[in-house]
């Protein structure tokens, strides 16, 4: 019989280790959109092996075009680096947020990292309750890989700022 906390859960997704809270299905989408999935390994934009839906961490330069994985290992490595850049939402932000706004904000860390998140004037609007137009003018200058902007980059904040908006 199912526990009421697992009937939270999306179809298709499994719940993440107890100590963390899964991203809504909004901010999933916002993720795996953003990334695409690849089951062949690749160089991403910065030229940062990748595989799955964005999924950095054991992935070699040796690896591109060689190593694939399943979809099912994909999303195993999708829920475990949420579960990673969760831990760092909650440990760098001192004020409460709403699911919308965690799940936004998990998804620009995915993204850019927790060594962004940390220096990033962004962290310090959010911390400070900053007005919603200077939040949104942080967020939107996160748009460049390699010193050129990206429309994929501008869409994915877009769409991380729309979230973050939500009540």
């Amino acid at each position: 019989m199912a526990k009421d906390r697992d009937l939270l859960v999306p179809t298709g997704y499994r719940r993440l280790p107890i100590n963390t809270g899964m991203i809504s299905l909004a901010a999933q989408n916002i993720i795996k959109t953003a990334e695409g999935l690849k089951l062949t390994a690749y160089l991403c934009p910065n030229k940062i092996p990748t595989i799955g839906w964005g999924h950095t961490k054991t992935v070699q330069a040796a690896d591109v075009g060689k190593k694939t994985i399943t979809r099912a290992e994909a999303q195993r490595l999708f829920e475990t680096d949420v579960a990673v850049f969760e831990a760092a939402v909650a440990r760098l932000v001192k004020v409460k947020l709403t699911e919308n706004q965690r799940g936004a904000l998990v998804s620009w860390t995915f993204n850019l990292g927790e060594r962004n998140l940390a220096k990033s004037t962004l962290l310090k609007r959010i911390n400070a309750k900053a007005p919603l137009a200077d939040i949104e003018r942080s967020w939107l200058q996160w748009i460049n890989s390699g010193g050129k902007p990206l429309k994929g980059l501008l869409l994915r904040r877009q769409a991380e700022i729309a979230l973050w908006k939500q009540p």
